[in-house]
């Protein structure tokens, strides 16, 4: 019986290393059709290969992370987001929900956080990393 295909992912993050790491760790579940480094790229790259969920890292040079998912949504995409950040305050993911993302995963919990989010998201569900977050930032 053959296996459901994989679910598509898009990254986004400036930083080659912290991008190389991402996509290490989602190739085992989930098939990553492609990465960039910038805001503008992502709404392009999103356009163009229409990926099942983004992997967005909300700050980088030029247009960030929520700007473009914000845009991306504008646009009538309904792509689910994930943010990806090294900050833990609840603005931050209060910018993240009203940018329209799903989950909110902190970096130093990628390896823990990251896989589950995107399966979360990808059932309509919220995520957010707990463990190291205060308790403000919650999924809303």
């Amino acid at each position: 019986m053959p296996s459901s295909p994989r679910a598509r992912v898009l990254v986004a993050d400036d930083h080659q290393a912290l991008l190389e790491r991402v996509v290490a760790i989602l190739a085992g579940e989930f098939s990553v059709v492609g990465t960039v480094t910038d805001g503008t790229q992502l709404v392009a790259a999103e356009a163009a290969l229409q990926p099942d969920v983004l992997v967005v890292d909300i700050r980088m040079p030029g247009m960030s992370g929520l700007e473009a998912a914000a845009q991306i949504r504008r646009r009538g995409s309904r792509v689910p987001v994930v943010c990806l950040t090294a900050c833990s305050v609840a603005d931050m993911a209060d910018a993240a929900w009203d940018a329209g993302a799903s989950a909110y995963v902190l970096k130093a919990a990628i390896a823990r956080d990251l896989v589950p989010a995107v399966k979360a998201v990808l059932h309509g569900e919220r995520f957010v990393s707990d463990a190291d977050a205060p308790l403000g930032v919650r999924a809303r």
